[in-house]
């Protein structure tokens, strides 16, 4: 077996290894608000969710084309792969991608530590970008197309990130504003009951929304991994044992449930009842399916945490918790650019070594060591589905600045 095939390899599995933080850190963003009101029982909606984000990986691959086309510059003016660019750079580009993973997986790990609902496609995405501006420069990011319709990096990744999460909010605070207008009369305690069915119902569409767009990431990695290597020509196709590795894969972490970030997401933000929930939930899945259709690889849980805040905002005498949202929403701001620092300085440490198959050895145990780390500082106050569900009091009002729950 080839250096260059091990590489390819090695790139694969660590793909598949964002699919699963990916997973695991966006579990909230179907689910908070059914566990935060009791719809479902955590675990059971974990489960769920798993279940469905397999199924909405194989719905569509819209955002997996995006992935493979949109950020590093692989194409001719025809759509052809660039056979020059991949001849040259092939090995560097597995490098690039490798570090782009590195740096994806890094910022996950961070935020869920941190108990913060941030983007793992950005954080991807800021990978990618950082690692092919070390390794390449700034001309091997796609970074806009056709003037004509939205390409690129900028207009499939930048402009839905402001746009998706304000209108998920207006979307969600009028729909929470006409539910309980039109509720009203009825009591709270038929309203909760019936409301509940409606979340399940919601979370669930939601769940599969995430699978459309969130797995199919990983998808458009892989791709653009095979066709750095050579194998694989077709720019406008997913090989299917891609696809089928990567819905298992972000189903896997999905059910290993993300406690961390669903609390924050459940209480933090706002006391959430059945009636907001529902709300919320429904209006996310309707943003997130339609950009889905369209190619635009959101960040699903920008659309989460707006559709949330929109319900408490909807909610007559709801109280928002914004310094929780404040925090939410530095960290959305620093995602994409800290991403592509880890990115570009995980580049820089492979390539000092000589790149190639040594390279990317280093980057992965690199990766492992800082993964090891993060997950012992988190057992030090674990977030279990057992007391994901107490009540809010905010980490950093009693807990001391260093403690990573103090996000």
């Amino acid at each position: 077996m080839s250096a260059q095939l091990l590489t390819l390899v090695l790139v694969v599995i660590v793909a598949l290894g964002f699919d699963f933080t990916n997973g695991f850190h966006d579990t909230g963003n179907s689910m908070a608000t059914t566990i935060a009101t009791g719809a479902l029982k955590p675990k059971t909606a974990v489960a769920l969710a798993a279940v469905l984000n397999l199924v909405g990986a194989f719905l569509s691959v819209a955002v997996a084309l995006t992935v493979t086309n949109a950020v590093v510059s692989i194409q001719n003016s025809d759509g052809t792969p660039d056979s020059a660019l991949t001849a040259d750079h092939g090995s560097a580009l597995l490098l690039i991608i490798l570090a782009g993973l590195v740096g994806g997986i890094v910022w996950n790990l961070t935020t869920w530590l941190f108990g913060l609902p941030s983007s793992s496609s950005h954080a991807l995405f800021g990978g990618l970008i950082g690692a092919t501006i070390a390794g390449i420069g700034w001309g091997g990011v796609h970074w806009t197309g056709d003037s004509t319709k939205l390409d690129g990096v900028v207009g499939k990744v930048i402009l839905p990130a402001f746009a998706s999460p304000v209108i998920a909010a207006i979307v969600s605070m009028v729909g929470t504003w006409l539910i309980f207008r039109i509720t009203r009369a009825l009591g709270e305690g038929l309203n909760n009951g019936g409301f509940r069915w409606g979340q399940i119902g919601t979370g669930s569409l939601m769940a599969l929304a995430h699978g459309t767009n969130d797995a199919q990431k990983t998808m458009g990695v892989i791709t653009l991994s095979l066709i750095a290597y050579g194998s694989w020509t077709d720019l406008s196709a997913i090989p299917l044992w891609v696809k089928v590795s990567c819905a298992v894969a972000i189903a896997l972490g999905t059910y290993v449930g993300g406690w961390r970030i669903i609390r924050t997401l459940g209480k933090g933000i706002t006391e959430i009842e059945a009636r907001q929930g529902t709300a919320a939930q429904g209006s996310a899945a309707a943003v997130i399916l339609a950009s889905s259709q369209l190619g635009f690889a959101l960040s699903t849980t920008h659309v989460a945490t707006g559709s949330i805040l929109g319900s408490g905002l909807g909610k007559p005498g709801a109280h928002v918790r914004w310094r929780v949202a404040g925090r939410m929403a530095v960290a959305w701001f620093i995602t994409l650019p800290m991403a592509a620092l880890v990115g570009a300085g995980t580049w820089e440490i492979g390539n000092a070594v000589g790149g190639g198959l040594v390279g990317a050895l280093l980057m992965v145990a690199l990766l492992l060591v800082a993964s090891g780390l993060m997950y012992a500082r988190s057992r030090r106050h674990p977030i279990t589905a057992e007391n994901v569900n107490d009540d809010w009091e905010d980490p950093a009002a009693v807990l001391e600045p260093s403690d990573p729950v103090a996000a």
